[in-house]
């Protein structure tokens, strides 16, 4: 089936789109949703700025739509977004947030479209394993949880961290796939993109018990 992928450059969409492309299905385009503020119910925002350079790497065309960020209007915002599109289904990296899920569920049937969603109802750990296994690069760019403070701004996720991880979930309870907003993630490379992303500029945004990393300069390179 042609597809968009719903992408942010995070870690979930990017994953849902490599397994999309494993399963037989022709990805069209990324489909990204630029939100004017960072607290978006619906829309990873950290780092958005650097989705042309994800779409640059994935080889893939890429239609961007502004959102206000406002819960509920912001739906109205990507079905704007999705309406007309030469597809049949929209990927998107779902994986536990019923309130995500449902609604892209229910613009998908309001446009007449299928709901992709590969990663839905797995579990955490397991799939950070695959993501890692799969030569997935992935920076942590934002944390907000107990647990967490700036020293895990920019860290790689690697089976290391995956451990770390595993001790905060044990401590403090929090979501080992970053779902409820613990942290956000940023891919600089992956096994279909054709070149990578190179980080050369950052500032640690820190304001007392959350932050993240803003990426100030960066580029495509060859692999």
């Amino acid at each position: 089936m042609r597809v968009a992928a719903l992408c942010s450059g995070g870690k979930d969409s990017c994953y849902a789109l490599w397994l999309a492309v494993q399963r037989g299905h022709e990805v069209a385009q990324v489909v990204a949703m630029l939100p004017k503020r960072e607290d978006s119910w619906m829309f990873h925002a950290i780092n958005i700025h650097l989705i042309d350079l994800f779409a640059e790497c994935a080889g893939l065309p890429i239609i961007k739509a502004e959102t206000g960020g406002a819960r509920e209007e912001e739906l109205e915002d990507l079905k704007r977004a999705l309406r007309g599109l030469d597809v049949g289904g929209v990927v998107s990296g779902a994986v536990a947030s019923t309130y995500q899920k449902s609604r892209i569920d229910r613009i998908c049937e309001e446009l007449g479209l299928a709901s992709v969603a590969p990663l839905w109802g797995r579990e955490p750990v397991e799939l950070l394993r695959e993501i890692i296994g799969a030569g997935f690069e992935v920076m942590i760019t934002g944390v907000a949880a107990q647990g967490f403070d700036e020293g895990w701004l920019g860290r790689k996720i690697d089976e290391d961290t995956l451990r770390d991880l595993i001790e905060l979930n044990k401590k403090h309870g929090i979501n080992l796939g970053g779902e409820g907003g613990e942290y956000e993630s940023m891919v600089l490379d992956a096994p279909f993109f054709r070149k990578r992303i190179e980080v050369l500029g950052a500032e640690r945004v820190w304001r007392g018990t959350y932050g993240h990393l803003l990426i100030t300069n960066a580029r495509v390179r060859e692999k």
